[in-house]
C-alpha cells in the first residue's frame, strides 16, 4: 500500500515505517542507537520526535495496517539495507546459548520459563536473559518465531508443560533471592 493510499505510512523526517521497524529491531538486538543514526543520518532529537510520531500513528490507525505492517518490518529488520551489517557484540557464552535454544526446544522452552518468572518477581526478564545467558531480546524473539513456525498440536502440551514446570522452578529461586514470597510466613 502506497503513501497516497494511506497518509500515515507518509515518512517522518525521512524515517518510513519500515525504518523505523528496522531500528526497533536493532536496537532490541542491542546495536547502540549512535551506530543506528550515524547509517541513516538521523541524531537523537529527530528520533525521539520519529519515535513518538510513529507510535500516535499506530494507536491512530483503526485498520490496523500499521501496526501489521510494523511486526512484518520488524520480523525483516535484519535486512535492512542501511543496517543489516551491523551487529551487536556478543561473547563466546551467549553465542553458544543462542545456538542452544536455537536447536534445544526443551532449553529454549526452559528460558521462556524463566523470563516469565522474572516478570513476575519484578525482574526484566529480558534482560535477566541477557545478563545471565549472552542473548539478547531481538536474538531471542527470532528464535521464538522459529519455534512458533515449526510447533506440532500434538507437542504443544508436552512443550508448555515443561516450561510451566521451569517458570515454577526459577519462580522459587526468585523468591528465595528476595527473601520469600509476601504472604510465606501468613498461616490459616
Amino acid at each position: 500500500m502506497s503513501n497516497q493510499e494511506n497518509p500515515l505510512l507518509a515518512p517522518i523526517h525521512g524515517i518510513s515505517l519500515k525504518d523505523y521497524a528496522a531500528i526497533a529491531m536493532k536496537l532490541s538486538t542491542g546495536v547502540t542507537e549512535e551506530e543506528i543514526f550515524r547509517a541513516l543520518g538521523i541524531d537523537s532529537v529527530i528520533w525521539d520526535e520519529v519515535n513518538t510520531l510513529w507510535g500516535k500513528r499506530m494507536q491512530e490507525d483503526v485498520s490496523y495496517q500499521l501496526v501489521t505492517l510494523y511486526g512484518q518490518y520488524f520480523m525483516e529488520g535484519a535486512t535492512h539495507p542501511k543496517l543489516e551489517s551491523m551487529q551487536a557484540e556478543s561473547t563466546a557464552e551467549g553465542n553458544e546459548n543462542l545456538e542452544k535454544i536455537t536447536n534445544d526446544r526443551y532449553f529454549y522452552e526452559e528460558l521462556c520459563g524463566a523470563r516469565q518468572a522474572a516478570y513476575a518477581y519484578g525482574i526484566d526478564g529480558a534482560q535477566w536473559i541477557q545478563d545471565n545467558y549472552g542473548i539478547n531480546l531481538g536474538d531471542f524473539q527470532a528464535v521464538a518465531m522459529k519455534w512458533m513456525t515449526q510447533s506440532d498440536y500434538n507437542d504443544m502440551h508436552q512443550f508448555i508443560d515443561y516450561q510451566q514446570q521451569k517458570q515454577k522452578e526459577y519462580a522459587e529461586k526468585f523468591a528465595a533471592q528476595q527473601g520469600g514470597n509476601v504472604a510465606d510466613d501468613v498461616s490459616f
